[in-house]
């Protein structure tokens, strides 16, 4: 059997993706990156699913401290997503042009944001370029309910 490389990117690239920012903290350090392959896992308990890419620096944040949060975007943010692809530290950087608070389990949850949860990592599956994590939901805020911005809605493609 052989992939066809040019079926299974057309394929991969429809599977539908929300776009959410995924925030980190390690002692005063705070970071995040914008974050496209999530969905739900679970109801009872709440779970989140999410692949991260294994050579971001969020990555190793979230495998030692456990712990994520999730901030769900607003259809007109597709700015603040583009600030959180680009690679760099938040501490004078991303942050500074999205405020934010920190929540119960002191991760950061953006201001101008539909809302979003804070969760305690309960599994990972470390294979392939991305380390895929199960977090349960153990937070949550609703700040502003709306539409969702999504991956097709941007004109971007990740995946495939």
């Amino acid at each position: 059997m052989s992939l066809n490389l040019e079926a299974k990117k057309t394929l991969l690239r429809k599977i539908p993706h929300g776009l959410f920012i995924c925030g980190v903290c390690e002692g005063e350090e705070v970071n995040g990156f914008t974050a496209s392959w999530v969905t739900q896992g679970s109801f009872e308990p709440p779970l989140v699913v999410m692949a991260v890419r294994a050579d971001g620096s969020s990555h190793g944040i979230i495998q030692r401290t456990k712990k994520f949060s999730l901030n769900v975007l607003r259809e007109d943010q597709k700015d603040l997503a583009a600030v959180f692809f680009k690679p760099q530290k938040a501490l004078g950087g991303r942050f500074e042009t999205a405020p934010f608070r920190l929540g119960e389990l002191g991760l950061p949850l953006l201001e101008d944001a539909i809302g979003g949860v804070e969760c305690i990592v309960v599994d990972q599956i470390i294979h392939g370029d991305h380390t895929v994590f199960v977090g349960e939901v153990k937070s949550s805020l609703l700040i502003n309910d709306g539409e969702a911005l999504n991956l097709s809605s941007t004109g971007w493609t990740y995946g495939g």
